[in-house]
């Protein structure tokens, strides 16, 4: 089995994640936060030290560092915490639906009224898409960093500086990038929502919320958080405001223990495998008939992509390869405004590596895409 769908789940996991994952379990048996006795003590002390290395590796700070179960969590924590009280929220055409369906539910319920900017291949179309949508009640903008359907990389950047004109709230879903891109809360970003388990290396169930402190986030979930507990509200500090309830121990210890080997391997070494591996794959499918390959030349790309044979559902033909030991995600990526806004009626097959996949691996696949008409037909 050859996994190219590490947009969903990077896997395998690094051997260091692993053993962080078989550690935490044997000995971080407590319940963080919650007890003065040496087991949550211990436990305590790793949560907090998982929590330190995270916010260092984005440039925040470990009390506005908080752990969720995924970035859907993280995503709807901050869209609905800082929408709470209504205003006007623009979303991209590119948005994941675990940040356009609580949008969109938000505004049918009319809580907020919503704008979708369009996104385009020319970075510059795309800001200037996202800066026509500003009004007065504009209280904050939330944008995927790059596509997870084909690696599109969105100038977030000059997103995040119209919003520091206009005194508006940037929520970054850095899904497809963190890990592999050098993203930081000084690059402008208000929110920055990721998974643990995708470039971060950590184990499913796994996912990040971090804040600069600027914009508060009313809390969605409420109950136990280890502090001021003879109180019947919900405390406002953070992460305590966001985190009820027990948090995934495991969970964040592997999300410290990816994030370290992320250093330890070195992000642009990594970034360059990746790279590698997609242009070789890339390459050699523009030199095969009735393929379409969703890139625009004149647009940036993560280490992504997405690819339709012609005459074929894109289920059917990841289900051909699926035979052939590959692991590709084939329809429609949980991104209904992305779809739309490619025109991919039928979805696609996505092409994510990993850098623990190799150069051969990438061959073999290459070699049943171009036999894939007569796998296909047979």
């Amino acid at each position: 089995m050859i996994n190219f769908d590490n947009a969903a789940t990077t896997f395998p996991k690094p051997v260091s994640v692993r053993k962080a994952a078989a550690e935490a379990i044997s000995i971080f048996g407590g319940n963080a936060g919650r007890g003065g006795h040496e087991l949550a003590m211990r436990t305590s002390e790793a949560l907090y030290s998982a929590r330190e290395t995270a916010a260092g590796f984005f440039g925040a700070e470990p009390e506005n560092t908080v752990f969720t179960l995924n970035c859907t969590h993280a995503l709807n924590m901050a869209i609905q915490g800082v929408m709470a009280e209504g205003g006007h929220l623009i979303i991209s055409s590119m948005e994941h639906n675990s940040a356009a369906r609580p949008a969109v539910s938000l505004a049918v319920k009319k809580q907020i009224t919503l704008s979708v900017a369009e996104v385009f291949p020319d970075a510059d179309r795309t800001a200037e898409s996202f800066r026509r949508l500003i009004r007065s009640d504009t209280k904050a903008i939330v944008c995927t960093l790059a596509s997870n359907v084909t690696g599109q990389l969105l100038p977030y950047r000059r997103i995040a500086e119209l919003c520091r004109e206009h005194g508006i709230c940037f929520i970054a879903d850095g899904s497809q990038v963190c890990g592999i891109y050098d993203v930081k809360l000084s690059d402008g970003i208000n929110i920055l929502c990721t998974s643990g388990h995708k470039g971060l290396y950590g184990i499913t169930g796994t996912g990040l919320l971090i804040t600069d402190g600027q914009y508060p986030i009313t809390p969605i979930i409420q109950g136990g958080t280890g502090s001021g507990s003879l109180s019947l509200f919900q405390p406002h500090i953070l992460p305590d405001a966001l985190e009820s309830g027990t948090p995934n121990i495991i969970g964040a210890v592997t999300v410290g223990a990816g994030i370290r080997f992320i250093r330890s391997y070195g992000m642009e070494k990594l970034r360059a495998h990746e790279e590698k591996l997609c242009s070789m794959f890339i390459s050699e499918l523009r030199n095969i008939d009735g393929i379409t390959i969703y890139r625009d030349s004149s647009a940036e790309y993560a280490p992504i992509a997405s690819f339709n044979a012609d005459g074929f559902s894109s289920e059917k033909t990841a289900a051909v390869l699926a035979e052939k030991g590959f692991c590709l995600r084939a329809g429609y990526h949980c991104a209904a405004l992305a779809h739309a806004t490619l025109g991919t009626k039928g979805g696609t097959v996505r092409f994510a590596p990993s850098v623990f996949n190799t150069e051969a691996e990438t061959e073999k696949l290459v070699c049943y895409v171009k036999i894939l008409k007569n796998l296909l037909n047979s």
